[in-house]
């Protein structure tokens, strides 16, 4: 059974020194401080260690077979979005990192699919980018759970997914710079509890800011299950009903009659968890995505669904029919 994989991250393995080339700092940089493995810094400050197949096709094919995944869908990691930077700094970085998924894509078309990054804090020159990200074989965009202080709901962003939908670009939103994250020192709390928080976040601004009423084509996913939101929907759905006042200033429509143009990828963790999202959105809406190759994501890709107790016709769905589906791709050009 054909298997894709919607949510993965890769970087290049090496850019230029951001610091020297745009003149002020705040951007990550790798130090290969050792055979197949990096630290990902900030100016002097430690992120993240990240190992080849962060960088490597070829590793990333080793773990692909070894999982039996046939594809997987490429984009960058988060904090590779800059949107805090000057925006042409920002447009310069996304077209680098662009171009060198466009490239893996090229060099292996059964094999990946890619998604870009934009310069959202400047929509005008996002969509120029987005433009050329069609143009050069990538499927859509991964863009962040917010930018900068702007909701996915802010005014400025609408004509970025209206030109989404207009070129069937696929959108991915990925949670990022979380909320609340000073009160979260410990724990890991941030990504345990601030990556779903801010998921909700994202869906609630796009149905009450009228962008899923107004863009109903429009090919949006969202990662982590879509954090917080699936298993609050019926707070939600009451909050609309008990205070239009507020909730429905935007969008007079019930925020549950919005499940069907939204897709969530897999990476839930709990057979419980995937049954009840199935049951929720439909097996048309949820595909498989596991955050590779990070450890926070399914670290035997697909097993989850595999193992599960779905109907071969659900099985599919999961593992390949709904990504097809949302990427506006036919099973054919991966055979």
């Amino acid at each position: 059974m054909l298997k894709i994989d919607i949510h993965t991250h890769i970087l290049p393995k090496t850019w230029p020194n951001l610091r020297e080339k745009y003149g002020y700092g705040g951007f990550v940089s790798l130090d290969h401080h050792k055979c197949g493995c990096a630290r990902m810094m900030v100016d002097e400050q430690f992120f993240r260690e990240i190992d080849h197949n962060c960088w490597d096709p070829k590793v990333r094919l080793d773990d692909c077979k070894k999982h039996h995944v046939d594809v997987q869908v490429l984009s960058t990691v988060p904090v590779m979005f800059n949107y805090w930077a000057k925006p042409k700094d920002t447009l310069d970085l996304s077209m680098y990192l662009n171009d060198h998924i466009a490239g893996i894509v090229n060099d292996h078309p059964k094999r990946f699919i890619g998604l870009g990054t934009l310069p959202m804090q400047s929509p005008d020159l996002a969509i120029k980018e987005l433009e050329r990200c069609m143009k050069i074989g990538l499927a859509g965009i991964q863009i962040g759970s917010h930018i900068n202080e702007w909701n996915l709901d802010q005014k400025e962003l609408f004509p970025i997914f209206e030109a989404a939908q207009d070129l069937g670009a696929a959108v991915f939103v990925h949670p990022w710079d979380m909320m609340a994250k000073e009160k979260m020192p410990k724990y890991w709390l941030p990504w345990l509890v601030g990556m779903p928080a801010e998921s909700s976040l994202a869906i609630c601004s796009m149905i009450f800011g009228g962008v899923l009423q107004r863009l109903p084509k429009l090919k949006i996913a969202f990662a982590h299950g879509g954090g917080s939101f699936p298993s609050t929907i019926g707070r939600i759905e009451h909050g609309f009903n008990v205070r239009p006042d507020l909730c429905a200033v935007d969008c007079s429509i019930n925020p549950r009659d919005f499940l069907p143009q939204i897709y969530l990828d897999s990476l839930v963790h709990d057979e419980l968890a995937l049954k009840y999202l199935v049951d929720l959105m439909g097996p048309d809406n949820i595909a498989l995505g596991t955050d590779y190759p990070f450890p926070l994501g399914e670290l035997a890709p697909g097993k989850l669904i595999e193992n599960s107790q779905f109907s071969d016709d659900i099985k599919e769905k999961l593992l390949h029919g709904s990504a097809l589906k949302w990427l506006g791709l036919s099973k054919e050009q991966f055979l």
